[in-house]
């Protein structure tokens, strides 16, 4: 099985959700109304296994990493480096020098675009991203091309056939990939972005967080690497959801971030190929990313601490090999049926609600997020009603405007799942809704 491919795989144990929620203490914690949690696509909830790695490094080993040669400094400088070699197996990463934590999946792009684009791309270049992108892949390549503080009027954007592109002061393009009424990208455009050889780098999510579409990223990789392309893709929402390799999708680079995974804030992901980060210069300069520094100069390090300036997140990133250690022993393909068996439940009983607008593609081709809109009532009253019957859903535009604008709606509101997600939440959800159109239709 390709496990790039979200789509054909095969048959996974069952989840027991309700026997998982029992490892989760937030799910223990006494409340008023029970917490019906369906906002993990924002950041998901944290098990027993992951804080409790974490509270052993800071009871047993609270040290810094690298430096020092006392006993408990060494331990904890093992404990983060088998944390990187875990993550680097959980993606099918060839080294583990190839994974570079960041604090999340937005430093790893700021990352790509300072140390990368910078130094490859000039005026004429082009840059090819879709309207489906999450604000941390759209923003860095504003400031890189140029666009900066304030919105473009309506001569800054030009159509290309049905693709929209933008040229920013220092002479850079941004093409982007539409997205259909039925929330799919339109491929059908792409050639013709890649056509005159001036695009250096294609930047597409892997899975949209708003809409739940699984974006065929192997095929957009194929066709920009022929046309001489760069590609990074934006896994935030499809490595804690399914098996991710990162080799079969044909990237260059991919990012992702601990906290959606069962893991802590403040840690994330980049994984680059070697030759590629071998070549890019530091991000960010200062202790650890250095070999030697002298008043005329400075030595940077080997890979990846390059890219690791200053005291890492060191129990954020033991956290993080515990949660992938977590969804390891669940299995990858259990997670991702679990999810889709969700979203399978969701759909039509949200559908049967008179003024319900769902968002995105068929189910075959979404994960465990539904995205909908009620007819008459703002997503954040839903939201708001909603959360007095104990539903945490995600309500606005999910720092994605760009593509709610595409699908001619201002907000949203958008329930996401995970592996301790459980049908009855839904039934909430659902009778939630009824309850607002109700309330607002008064």
């Amino acid at each position: 099985m390709n496990r790039a491919a979200a789509g054909a795989m095969a048959p996974p144990h069952a989840l027991d959700a309700r026997a998982l929620r029992a490892q989760f203490p937030i799910f223990r914690e006494p409340r008023a109304l029970p917490l019906r949690y369906l906002d993990s696509a924002a950041t998901s909830q944290k098990p027993d296994a992951v804080l409790q790695a974490m509270d052993r490094y800071y009871a047993t080993c609270n040290a810094n990493i690298h430096r020092g040669v006392y006993r408990i400094a060494e331990e904890a400088t093992a404990a983060y480096e088998d944390a990187r070699r875990r993550v680097a197996a959980f993606v099918g990463a060839a080294h583990p020098r190839e994974v570079v934590f960041t604090r999340n999946s937005t430093e790893g792009i700021n990352l790509v675009a300072y140390a990368w684009a910078r130094e490859h791309l000039k005026a004429g270049d082009a840059i090819v991203l879709t309207e489906m992108e999450h604000h941390s892949n759209l923003v860095p390549w504003h400031i890189l091309a140029g666009l900066g503080e304030g919105l473009g009027g309506a001569a800054a954007v030009r159509q290309a056939g049905a693709a929209r592109i933008v040229r920013g002061d220092r002479g850079i393009e941004l093409r982007y990939i539409p997205v259909t009424a039925g929330g799919e990208l339109d491929l059908s455009v792409l050639p013709a972005l890649l056509a005159d050889g001036r695009v250096q780098l294609v930047g597409v999510v892997h899975v949209s967080n708003v809409l739940g579409t699984i974006n065929p990223v192997a095929e957009i990789a194929r066709q920009a690497h022929a046309a001489g392309a760069k590609v990074l893709v934006d896994a935030s929402q499809s490595v804690p959801h399914f098996a991710v390799d990162v080799r079969s999708l044909g990237a260059d680079f991919v990012v992702f971030t601990g906290h959606k995974m069962l893991g802590p804030t403040g840690i994330g992901v980049l994984w680059g190929r070697r030759e590629l980060l071998e070549a890019m210069p530091p991000f960010l300069g200062g202790g650890e990313m250095i070999r030697e520094v002298q008043l005329s100069g400075s030595k940077w390090n080997e890979l990846p601490w390059k890219f690791e300036a200053g005291t890492m997140p060191i129990a954020e990133a033991i956290g993080l090999g515990a949660a992938v250690d977590y969804l390891n022993a669940l299995g990858m393909d259990a997670v991702f049926a679990h999810d889709r068996e969700l979203a399978e439940y969701t759909l039509p009983r949200l559908a049967e609600i008179p003024g319900v607008r769902l968002l995105g593609p068929a189910l075959e081709k979404r994960g465990g997020v539904v995205a909908f809109t009620l007819e008459g009532v703002h997503a954040h009253d839903v939201a708001t009603v909603l959360d007095s019957g104990g539903v945490a859903v995600r309500a606005g535009h999910h720092c994605a405007m760009p593509l709610h604008d595409a699908l001619g709606v201002p907000a949203s509101v958008r329930a996401s799942f995970h592996c301790y997600s459980l049908g009855e939440e839904v039934d909430a959800l659902v009778h939630g809704v009824k309850r607002a159109r109700e309330v607002f239709a008064k």
